[in-house]
Formats: C-alpha cells, structure tokens, sequence
C-alpha cells in the first residue's frame, strides 16, 4: 500500500503557482521558514549543474559541418586564438580572433554565416542547423551560397575576424549564449554590417533566445533576413538600425 506523504505545515506554497505554466522562469517557489523548500533547491541545483555543464561541454565541429554542408553550405571548421576551454573562459580577448594558420579565403558572396561554440554548444548542436535550414528556405538567394564557417571556442566578435577574411558585406554569428538556469540551451544570433576587426557591440544587431521554448526558428529567420536585408541595404547595422521586422509581419496579417 503506498502512503501519501503529508505536505509539512512549514513548507508555504505561492500564491502564484498556477503561473508556473505559463513560463520556464523560476517564480512562485513557496517558501519553508525563510528559505527555499527542498524540492525546489534540489530543482534549482539541477538547473546550475545543467548550465555549468553547458559551459564545458565541447562542440563537435565536424559533425557540425557535415549537417551543414548537407544543406548545401561549404563550411571550413577554424578555431579561434584560445586553443582550448580553460583558456577561453579566462581569455576572452583570445576568443575575438582567428588562430593565425585559420583557412579562410575571400568570397564573391555578400553574406557570410559564422556558427561559433561560444558559452553553449549544447544550444549550436540543437539549433543552429535548422535555424540555417530555415534561413535557406525563406530566402535562399541570400543564404544558400553563403560563405560559412565552423569556429571553435569562438566569442561574437570573432565573426568580425572571419567577416573580414571572406570579405563579405554582411556577417551572422551563431552563437550559443551564456545559460540561464532555465535556458542552457539559447542560441543568439549577431549580424554586423561591413565586418572587421574592431567593430563594437554598438555596431550589431542581436537576435536572442533562439529554441523552440523561446523564439521559434521560423519567426528567428525572418527576423534576421529582415535584419540583413535592412542592414546592407542601408548600410548599417547596430544602434544604426531599428529591427522592424515585426511591423512588416503585423502589415501582412491585417
């Protein structure tokens, strides 16, 4: 016979807990005493152990570019300045910049899509593939020939080194982003208009919290094509440029 297990009178539930539906975010927790009740700290430690891992979990690069190429891409895998983990979560100027011997080589095309480890390979394994698949698909004269890369243990702004280097007028960084106890698996997306060593942060545009639990590929993808096609045609991208994509989406559907 199994027996329920009375709920203690010193564990105080939230008023708000049916809102834990409604989002992944740690809220309503309740309380026991004036700490968290057990469940919950177990959860939270579960969520820690989840992001920490996914700071240290390595990028299958090749696996990566064959997925890539099958979509008709060409990528080349490279690696950054900081030529293992310890040195690029110490060095993050290391991360900014191409190894000296990186084989990259100039191309005709405009665009150029960088696919960079960054802070979660977990979120570049999971997503980056059929975010780029849902790029092509909406607009493959932009990206089906795309010049393209593979970057290990990459920051954003190696997308500028490597932007630089095919020459194109356009680079998008797939990154994966610093995770979050309820995220570990956010890809980010940075489009900079007229890559090259020394670009600020001023100067992109950030698409975030890409993965089917947050923006969905299809909606990501046009987002950013809106973004790239704004930003060549402008010639600017960053603070320079206002996202308005989801005007042009609202436009439509009226």
């Amino acid at each position: 016979m199994t027996r329920r297990v009375k709920e203690s009178p010193l564990v105080i539930s939230n008023t708000w807990a049916a809102l834990r539906s409604l989002t992944p975010a740690r809220i309503a927790l309740g309380r026991a005493g004036s700490g968290l009740p057990t469940q919950e700290l177990l959860r939270f430690g579960l969520a820690h152990a989840r992001a920490r891992d996914a700071v240290h979990a390595a990028l299958d690069a090749e696996a990566l570019a064959s997925r890539l190429a099958e979509l008709g891409l060409s990528p080349r895998v490279v690696k950054s300045a900081a030529m293992n983990r310890e040195t690029y979560l110490r060095r993050p100027d290391l991360g900014r910049r191409l190894a000296p011997d990186s084989a990259i080589s100039r191309s005709d095309h405009p665009f150029a899509l960088v696919v960079a480890d960054g802070l979660s390979a977990l979120a570049v394994e999971r997503h980056a593939v059929p975010l780029v698949r849902a790029l092509i698909f909406l607009s493959p004269q932009r990206w089906a020939g795309a010049s393209c890369c593979v970057a290990l243990q990459g920051r954003v702004a190696l997308g500028d080194d490597a932007g630089e280097r095919f020459g194109c007028q356009l680079v998008v960084v797939l990154i994966g982003e610093r995770p979050g106890l309820s995220s570990p698996d956010s890809l980010g997306a940075y489009l900079t208009y007229a890559p090259r060593v020394g670009r600020t942060d001023a100067e992109r545009n950030c698409v975030s919290n890409i993965r089917p639990e947050g923006l969905g590929y299809e909606a990501a993808a046009r987002r950013i094509d809106w973004i790239a096609a704004a930003g060549v045609a402008r010639g600017v991208t960053g603070v320079g440029l206002k996202d308005e994509s989801g005007a042009l989406e609202a436009s439509r559907a009226s």
